[in-house]
This record gives structure tokens, sequence and C-alpha cells, in this order.
């Protein structure tokens, strides 16, 4: 297949999640709306999975690029895709469908449904548009959309806490969208052009690049969560309904650092410097031990997933710093490098959906999510606690899941780079990852006084016990395949991280060129 007959694939992408929120929101909720929503969702995750096969089977490293009206840069708008994108754009879609069967059984109320959907279909156009956004421009629009469909979700709730989260997040998101806007603003102005690829060949290591990367780096983190940006995260995740929290913590946050990667490491390189790169490999290791305590200290099952998002995003800036000398001198660990990072994404975004779902599953049944409350919990929802323990095998780093692909081979690079520190930040994680983790399995399986009561609440007192309430199977049974696709994920690292384009070398100019 030739380049132009793949990127006729690429529109498909962002009509049809569009489509599926106008229709969604014009068909009352019910059954008829979640079979359609079922439906649009398998239809969506087949071209995703069509796209990534053939850009595996057949396509350079560039992609394919895809001129809307027929206008190509720099007067049209361009979308564009090589194999990093793609296997976002797989990603977000494959974890979309699973939510998305969840969400069909997680919301039975039908005014619910009715704000759900149109929402959510919002949010996946959104991330779609992001991965195939070809300027700076359009890429700020995708980003408004995903921030005002992930505040609004958040908020569906309608509790006040959830409110104020929502609030929260929302302020942090306008704020985060302003810098990035500005940091576009004054690229226009400097070289006046958005288009990405034809960034990457004027950009020069001057002051106002610098300014321009600097104010976009900071926007960027706001919406990725990085500590000390990470203030809205905790309150927004634990408070959003539980498909919404899987969502934000697997997919959302990764679309802001996806951009972080294409700014500083394939638009802007020359406006890099190594103590940039290194300053946010810091940042990643302080909130890999920063979130690992405050999720060790929390309460709330909800709340210890959301630290945990903290301290595994923290993770990912690792890469900054392993590519940094790569970036400067040439050699081949740049590469390598976005290779373990990528992995990383896909690992992280199946084990946290499935402990989101989780978690959500136990709220949905119990009530509550205060871990005090939860002994013996194992006992009424085996299959439930099984998904959080296998998420959280794969959190800590334990063979044979994907997460321990990924930090083995950040370790590799740490050690092979000469940077042994970022290795102790690693291992270290991992040993606190196992606490928080193991500290949950502790109460589940403590098989203390503690009996379901008629008020379909653990009763602590061990009076009034009945049979545990029913949980839909297709809860449980979502939650349970994400967190078994994160311990597959161990066992097909060489076919991943063999689709072209993965690996790419971080060169100026080289983005966007089919």
């Amino acid at each position: 297949m030739s380049s132009l007959q793949l990127a006729s694939l690429l529109p498909w992408l962002v009509s049809l999640p569009l489509l599926a929120a106008i229709v969604s929101f014009v068909l009352p909720g019910g059954r008829s709306c979640r079979w359609f929503c079922s439906a649009a969702a398998a239809i969506h995750l087949s071209i995703s999975m069509a796209l990534l096969l053939l850009i595996k089977r057949g396509m350079d490293a560039g992609g394919a690029v895809y001129n809307i009206g027929g206008w190509g840069a720099p007067l049209g708008i361009d979308l564009h895709v090589d194999g990093f994108s793609a296997l976002m754009i797989m990603l977000t879609n494959g974890i979309a469908f699973i939510l998305t069967l969840y969400g069909a059984a997680y919301f039975t109320d039908t005014r619910k449904q009715a704000r759900f959907w149109p929402l959510w279909w919002l949010l996946i156009t959104a991330l779609n548009c992001l991965y195939l956004a070809a300027d700076a421009f359009n890429i700020y629009v995708a980003l408004e959309i995903m921030g005002l469909a992930s505040v609004a979700l958040v908020a569906l709730q309608g509790t006040v806490v959830a409110l104020r989260a929502a609030l929260r997040y929302l302020l942090a998101g306008l704020l985060g969208s302003l810098c990035y806007l500005l940091g576009v603003a004054l690229l226009y102005r400097s070289y006046g052009v958005l288009d990405l690829a034809a960034l990457g060949q004027r950009v020069l290591s001057e002051p106002l690049s610098w300014a321009a990367l600097g104010v976009i780096t900071v926007g960027l983190l706001l919406k990725t969560a990085l500590l000390p940006l990470h203030f809205w995260l905790p309150s927004a995740h634990a408070s959003a309904p539980a498909p919404v929290s899987a969502a934000l913590s697997a997919l959302v946050v990764k679309a802001s650092f996806y951009l972080l990667v294409v700014f500083w490491l394939e638009v802007m390189p020359s406006a890099t410097s190594y103590h940039g790169l290194q300053l946010l490999g810091a940042l990643g290791a302080a909130a890999i031990v920063v979130g690992s305590l405050q999720a060790i200290r929390a309460q709330r099952l909800k709340l210890i997933v959301a630290y945990s998002t903290v301290a595994q995003l923290g993770y990912l800036f690792l890469l900054f710093p392993l590519v940094g000398e790569p970036l400067h001198s040439g050699n081949s660990l740049g590469g390598a490098a976005i290779s373990a990072i990528i992995y990383f994404i896909i690992a992280h975004a199946f084990a946290k959906a499935a402990m989101f779902l989780s978690v959500g599953n136990i709220q949905h049944v119990v009530g509550h999510d205060k871990l005090t409350g939860l002994n013996a919990i194992a006992r009424y929802m085996p299959l439930s606690l099984a998904a959080f323990a296998i998420a959280g095998v794969s959190l800590i780093g334990l063979p044979p899941s994907g997460g321990f692909i990924a930090k083995w081979l950040l370790l590799n690079l740490a050690i092979d780079s000469g940077q042994w520190w970022w290795a102790v930040a690693i291992l270290g994680g991992g040993l606190l990852a196992a606490v928080y983790v193991f500290r949950v399995i502790n109460f589940a399986f403590n098989d203390a006084d503690s009996q379901l009561g008629a008020d379909g609440l653990f009763n602590t007192q061990g009076d009034g016990s009945t049979a545990a309430p029913r949980l839909p199977r297709m809860l449980s049974a979502c939650a349970f395949t994400l967190a078994v696709v994160a311990i597959v994920l161990g066992f097909t690292a060489p076919w991943l991280l063999s689709v072209p384009g993965v690996s790419f070398p971080g060169a100026a100019g080289s983005w966007g060129q089919p």
C-alpha cells in the first residue's frame, strides 16, 4: 500500500469519533445508545489496528501525510502519522474500546449516560487529533477540546468534591494551554510558520527559541502533572467515575507527554540544552519518590492509585537525561531510550487502567473506597482483586510483565550511558510501588471480622451479614482483561519495538517527512 492510500485512513480517526459524539448526543440514553457506542468503539479500534499493521509492514520511519481539502502546509492543514503516533493511536483506541464496554455497564442512569457518551467521544476525538496534528496551532485546538471534555467528565458525579476537583483541573488546564499558546506565538513571530516539519528545519539556538520552548514546556508539564505541578491530579482522578479515572491516567496525561517528546527531541532539539534535559530527569526522579510516598500514606484506594500515577509519570521523564548525551553527541543510545519509554507508556497505560477499574468495581459493591473498611473483600470480588494484583505486578516491574521489560530497558540505558543514579531511582521506585500495592492486598485478604451488611457496605462489627451485592460480569471482565494485557506485553516487546519510526534519532527536520 502506498503512502497516499495509507494516509486516506487518517481522516476517519478524527471524523468517526466526532460523528459518534453527535449521534450519542441525539440518541436517548439506554440500550440503543450503549450498543451504538460499543459498535463505534469496535470500528474505531479496527481502523487503528489496520493503520499500525500497515505502517509496520511497509512504511518507512517518516510515515504518511494527508492534506485536508487537498491543501498542504503551510496554507492548509495536514494530518501526519508515523510509528510513534500510530502506536499512541492504537493504545488510545484499544483502551478506549475496553473502557467503552465498561462504561456501557457502569452507567445505568439514563441521565448520566446522556451526559457521558458525547463527552467521551469528544475526548477520543481530541486525543486522535492531537496525535495526527502536523502543526502547532491544531495541537492547541486538540489540547483545548481534550481538556474541556476531561473536566466535564470529572464533574459528571455532580458532588461538591467532584465539582471542586473539576474546577481545579479546569484552571490548571487553562493555564497550561495559555502557556503553550504563548510559546506557539513566539515561534510564529520568529519563524513565520506553524507546521512542525518546517519548524524543525528552521528553529535555531537563540533566546527567542529558548523562551518559546520554556513556556511550551511549562504548559505541557502542567497538563502532564509532573511534580511539583501535580496539585490537580489526585483530586481529579479520585473524584471522577471509574472509566473516566482510567482514561485520565492511562491516556490523557500521556498525550501532553507525547508533545513534550515531539518538541524537545524532534522539532526543537537545537534549542534544548544538556542541563535542561537533566532538570526534567531530576523532576521525574523526585516525582517517583514523592508520589510513591504519598501513595503509601493515602487512606483511600482511589487516592493510592492517583498518587501512583504521579510516581509512574516520573519514569517517563527519565527519557530526557538518558537521551540527552546522545542528542548532543550523536551516538545510538537516543533511539533506544525512546523505545524504552514508549514501551513504558504502553505497559503503564494498561496496568493503571486496570487498577482504576478494579477500584471502581470495589466502590460499586462496597459503596466507598476507604482502605480500612475493605477487610476480606477478596472473598467477595476475587476477579477484581486479581486484576488489581496483576496490574500491581506490572507497576512494580516484576517479570514477566510489560512493566518489567520497560524498567529493564531503562536500567540498561542508565548503566550504558554512565548515569547510574537514574538506576537508583528506577529500583527505588519499584520497591516503593511494592509497598503500596501489597498494603492494599494485605487489607483485601485480611480475614478479620468483616462481612457485608444488609446496607451493602462492609460491616466491621460482624453483625447482619448477608450475601455480597452482585457485580456485573462485564465490569470484572474489563478490569481483568486490561491487567492480563499488561502481563502479556512482557512477551511482545520485539514486535512493538520493531514498528518503523519508534526509535527515531531525534534529528531536527525529521518530523513529518513522508
